[in-house]
C-alpha cells in the first residue's frame, strides 16, 4: 500500500461528511480548514495532499512545527507530505537510496507511514527551507522578515556551513539599508558586530563602511555640541581598530588637533593680555580636545602658577555668606571663604567637637567652672594681630547682653562674669561646670571688630563677580603660599549628575556635595579623590507657619506615619545603593556613623523610628479632624479649614526628588500638597510663604545646636512646654554625663511632641581632582584648608 492508499480509507479526497471529519481528526490529529457546501463540509488537509505544493505560508512557517517536505514522483501518485525530522546522515537524500523511507506525518503521531526510495522525488529539509527564507529575505531587503528566521538557525543549527555568511550577509546588508535611511548609530552597531563576529567577510568592505558610518556620526556629534561622545567615540576607535587604516580616526584626530590648536593660540594671546581667567579656560579646553597637543599641559602649569584660581561646583550658592549657619549649606560654606570665626570647629572628639580659638590659644579649670582665652597677636597676620583682650572681652559681654543682636541664651545662662588679666588674657567664671563652653561662642568675626563696616569680610576672599549661576571669589592681600588659589569660583550646576559630568569633563576641579549614589560610582575613577565630610547632615521637616492643622501633634504624627521614609532614602536618594551612615532617624540629632560611634552622643539608638503605616496616618487624621470640629463646637467657632500644605524645599536635585516623593505619598492621604521651590541661596522660606519647610541641618553639636534646632527663636519655632524644659535642663549639665543623659530625654520629648518631623541622616561627600592638592580629607567645611589649596599638572 502506497503512503496515500492509507489516506484514502480514512480521509477521501472528495466532499466528505462530518462524521469522516471527526474520524479523520480522531485517526490523524490534523489541522483542518472548514466550509460548508449544502449539507457537507469541504476539509483541507494542510499537513499532506495528493497534487500540487503547499502553499508558501510566509513568517507562520515558524509557528509550525519543524518538518520536512516530501514531495512523490507522479508516477507515484504525486503529491506531498509534511513529516517529522527525518533521522537521515548529514540530513542529505542518499545519492543511490534503496528500500523504503520511513516517517511520520505531522499531526499523526501514532502511525508510521512507509514509501519506497524510488517514488521520492525530493526531499525539501527543514533548515535548508530556512536558509532558503533567510536569503531570499535577505536579497529582497526584508531585515525584519528574516530576523526570525535567522535567530532559528542560529539557535537551532548553529553550525550549518552557510550559516556564517549567512549572518555576515544579513549584518552587512541591513547596516548598509539603516545608512541610507539616515539610522547612523544602529548601522555602526552592525557593522561593529560584522567585524567582530566573522573578520574575514568582506573585511576591506566593512572597514570602509565602518570609517564611513563613524565619520558621519562624529560629524553628528559634532553639529549637536556633544563634543563628550565625541571624544568617548574616538578614543574607543583607535583602541579598537588600531592599525586597521580606519579613514575617520586619522580625520578626526586631525579635526581635534586643530581644534585645540586653535584654543591653545587663543589661551597664549590671553595670557600675554593678562586676562588670566580666558587664559586658564581656553588652556583647558585645549587639552580637553586633544590631550596629547604638544605644550599643552606646559601652558595649563604656566597659567596656574601665575595665578591660580580653582572652579568649584556646587548645587547653590550663597545669598548670604554665613560660617555659622545651621540651616544653609551654600551659606556655611562659602562663609569659610569671606569669614573667620571667634571659635571654628575643626572636626568631632570623642567628647564633641574639637574647636581652634582664632586668637590663640584657651585652658579651662578641672573643676570646668573657669575657662581662659589666651592671646597671641604675635603669631597672628594683620589684621588679626590688631585685637585685644578689651576688644574680645566686651564681644563676649555683648552676647549675655538680651537687647544685642548677638545675644544667645545659652551663653548668657552659662556666664556668671567676664573679666581681664591683662591685655591677652580673658577669664570667663561660670555658674555652673560647663562641658564644652567654646561651642557657645562661635561668633562671626567681621570688620567691625578692626574698626571697620559691620559685617564687612575678614577672611582672605571678597565676593567679586556674580554672572548668574557663576560666583566669584578674589583673594584679596597677599597670597599665604605661592600656590595659593587668586580666585575660587563657584559654579551652579543643574543637578548632581551634571556636576559629576563638568568635573569628568575638567570643567569644574571640584564638587562640594555628591549624591551618595554618585559618591560611590566615582570612587572607582582614578583621576579624581573622593572622600566623605566627617559629620552627617540631617534631614528633616520643620513647620513655619500657623497652619491650623499642622499645629496639632496627632496630624503631625499622621504625617509621620505616612511618609515611607525608608523607601524615599534607599530608592530615591541612594538609588538601592549600600550607603554607611545614612538612615532614617527618629529624632533631631545625628545618629553616629557606625554602633557606638561618639558622634551619636545625643541619639538615643533605642527609640526606633516610626514605621510607614497609611492606614493609621488615615486613621489620625480623621481623629484629628473630629477633635478641631469638637473644640470648635465647644468654642463656638467655625472648624478650621484643612488647607493645602505648602512644601518648601531648596532649589537643588536631592531636596526636590525627596519632597516630590513625599508629596505623592501624602497625596494618597487625600491631602492636598503644593511644592514651593526657594530662590537660589535660601534654605528656609520668609514668613507666610510656606508650612513645612525641607531642610538639611549641620547639627554637629547637638548640646548647643539643639536650641538653635528647637528652641522659641530657632528653626522650628517650638513653645512646647516638654521641649523648653528639656532645652532647660540640657543647658544645666554639669558633666558630660548629664549632657548625655538629658539630650537622649530630649530626644525621647522630640519624638512624641514632633516640633520638627524626623527624616534622615546623610553621609555628604566632595570630589576633587588628583591635581588640586592640599583640600584634605577630613574637613568639616569644603574651604576650610583653602589657603593651602595648590594646583599640580
Amino acid at each position: 500500500m502506497s503512503w496515500y492508499s492509507f489516506m484514502h480509507v480514512f480521509c477521501p479526497p472528495h466532499a466528505i461528511s462530518v462524521r469522516n471529519i471527526v474520524v479523520a481528526t480522531l485517526v490523524g490529529g490534523t489541522m483542518m480548514m472548514l466550509g460548508s457546501v449544502g449539507t457537507h463540509l469541504q476539509a483541507e488537509i494542510i499537513n499532506y495532499a495528493e497534487v500540487g505544493r503547499p502553499e508558501d505560508p510566509g513568517l507562520e512557517l515558524l509557528q509550525e512545527d519543524p518538518h520536512d517536505l516530501i514531495f512523490f514522483k507522479k508516477e507515484a501518485g504525486g503529491g506531498w507530505v509534511k513529516a517529522r525530522l527525518l533521522d537521515l546522515p548529514g540530513r542529505e537524500m542518499p545519492a543511490n537510496p534503496k528500500g523504503q523511507l520511513k516517517f511520520r506525518i505531522n499531526g499523526i503521531e501514532t502511525k508510521d507511514f512507509v514509501a519506497k526510495w524510488d517514488e521520492i522525488e525530493l526531499i525539501d529539509f527543514w533548515e535548508k527551507r530556512l536558509e532558503r527564507e533567510t536569503a531570499d529575505r535577505i536579497k529582497s531587503g526584508d531585515f525584519t522578515g528574516a530576523y526570525p528566521f535567522l535567530s532559528v538557525l542560529i539557535r537551532d543549527y548553529p553550525n550549518r556551513p552557510n550559516l556564517r555568511t549567512l549572518r555576515s550577509e544579513y549584518l552587512l546588508r541591513d547596516a548598509l539599508s539603516r545608512f541610507k535611511k539616515g539610522e547612523i548609530g544602529p548601522a555602526l552597531a552592525m557593522l561593529e558586530e560584522l567585524h567582530r563576529y566573522a573578520p574575514e567577510y568582506k573585511s576591506d568592505s566593512v572597514i570602509s563602511g565602518i570609517g564611513l558610518t563613524t565619520d558621519r556620526l562624529m560629524q553628528r556629534l559634532m553639529e549637536e555640541q556633544k563634543l563628550e561622545l565625541a571624544q568617548q567615540l574616538l578614543a574607543r576607535l583607535e583602541k579598537d581598530y588600531r592599525g586597521q587604516n580606519l579613514a575617520s580616526i586619522k580625520k578626526w584626530n586631525q579635526t581635534f588637533l586643530e581644534m585645540a590648536q586653535e584654543r591653545q593660540d587663543a589661551a597664549i594671546a590671553a595670557l600675554e593680555a593678562e586676562d588670566f581667567r580666558t587664559a586658564r579656560r581656553l588652556s583647558r579646553e585645549s587639552i580637553h580636545l586633544k590631550p596629547s597637543i604638544p605644550n599643552g599641559q606646559e601652558l595649563v602649569r604656566k597659567i596656574d602658577q601665575i595665578y591660580p584660581l580653582v572652579n568649584v561646583g556646587v548645587l547653590q550658592t550663597a545669598k548670604n555668606p554665613d560660617p555659622t549657619r545651621l540651616d544653609n549649606w551654600a551659606a556655611r560654606r562659602a562663609g569659610r571663604l569671606l569669614y573667620r570665626v571667634l571659635f571654628e570647629m575643626q572636626g568631632a572628639g570623642p567628647e564633641g567637637g574639637e574647636y581652634e580659638f582664632l586668637f590663640g590659644e584657651t585652658e579651662q579649670s578641672a573643676d570646668r567652672q573657669e575657662f581662659k582665652m589666651l592671646l597671641q597677636p604675635e603669631k597672628l597676620e594683620s589684621p588679626l594681630d590688631r585685637i585685644n583682650g578689651f576688644l574680645v572681652a566686651d564681644r563676649l559681654a555683648e552676647r549675655v547682653d538680651p537687647g544685642s543682636p548677638v545675644y544667645f541664651s545659652p551663653w548668657a545662662a552659662a556666664i556668671k562674669a567676664i573679666g581681664l588679666d591683662g591685655p591677652k588674657e580673658i577669664d570667663c567664671l561660670l555658674r555652673r561646670p560647663n562641658v564644652l563652653p567654646s561651642a557657645l561662642i562661635q561668633m562671626t568675626v567681621d570688620g567691625s571688630w578692626f574698626g571697620g563696616e559691620p559685617g564687612s569680610p575678614t577672611g582672605d576672599y571678597r565676593r567679586d563677580v556674580v554672572e548668574g549661576d557663576v560666583v566669584r571669589y578674589t583673594l584679596v592681600g597677599k597670597q599665604r603660599t605661592a600656590t595659593q588659589p587668586r580666585e575660587i569660583v563657584e559654579i551652579r550646576t543643574e543637578s548632581a549628575a551634571d556636576g559629576v559630568a563638568k568635573l569628568l569633563k575638567g570643567e569644574v576641579d571640584v564638587l562640594d556635595q555628591l549624591f551618595p549614589a554618585d559618591a560611590v560610582r566615582l570612587e572607582s575613577n582614578r583621576k579624581f579623590r573622593v572622600a566623605k565630610y566627617p559629620l552627617p547632615s540631617v534631614h528633616m521637616l520643620v513647620p513655619c507657619s500657623d497652619h491650623a492643622y499642622l499645629a496639632e501633634r496627632a496630624f503631625r504624627r499622621a504625617l509621620v506615619y505616612g511618609t515611607n521614609r525608608e523607601d524615599i532614602l534607599s530608592g530615591e536618594l541612594l538609588e538601592g545603593l549600600e550607603v554607611p551612615g545614612c538612615r532614617v532617624l527618629s529624632g533631631p540629632f545625628p545618629a553616629g556613623l557606625e554602633q557606638n560611634d561618639p558622634l551619636g552622643y545625643a541619639y538615643d539608638q533605642s527609640i526606633a523610628p516610626r514605621r510607614y503605616e497609611p492606614r493609621l496616618a488615615k486613621l489620625l487624621i480623621t481623629m484629628n479632624a473630629n477633635t478641631l470640629e469638637s473644640q470648635a463646637k465647644r468654642k463656638k467657632e467655625a472648624v478650621p479649614e484643612l488647607k493645602p500644605i505648602r512644601l518648601a524645599h531648596p532649589p537643588e536635585n536631592l531636596s526636590r526628588s525627596a519632597c516630590e516623593a513625599i508629596k505623592s505619598q501624602w497625596e494618597l492621604l487625600d491631602l492636598e500638597i503644593e511644592l514651593v521651590e526657594l530662590p537660589v541661596g535660601m534654605a528656609f522660606p520668609e514668613p507666610g510663604t510656606a508650612d513645612l519647610a525641607y531642610v538639611a541641618a549641620a547639627v554637629w553639636e547637638p548640646i548647643i545646636d539643639a536650641r538653635r534646632v528647637l528652641g522659641p527663636n530657632g528653626m522650628a519655632g517650638s513653645t512646647d512646654q516638654l521641649v523648653g524644659l528639656g532645652l532647660r535642663r540640657l543647658e544645666e549639665s554639669r558633666n558630660w554625663k548629664d549632657a548625655r543623659d538629658r539630650l537622649l530625654d530630649l530626644h525621647y520629648i522630640v519624638h512624641h511632641e514632633l516640633p520638627i518631623i524626623p527624616l534622615w541622616q546623610l553621609v555628604d561627600s566632595y570630589a576633587y581632582n588628583r591635581n588640586l592638592l592640599g583640600v584634605g580629607s577630613d574637613v568639616v567645611s569644603l574651604y576650610q584648608n583653602a589657603e593651602k589649596w595648590r594646583l599640580s599638572q
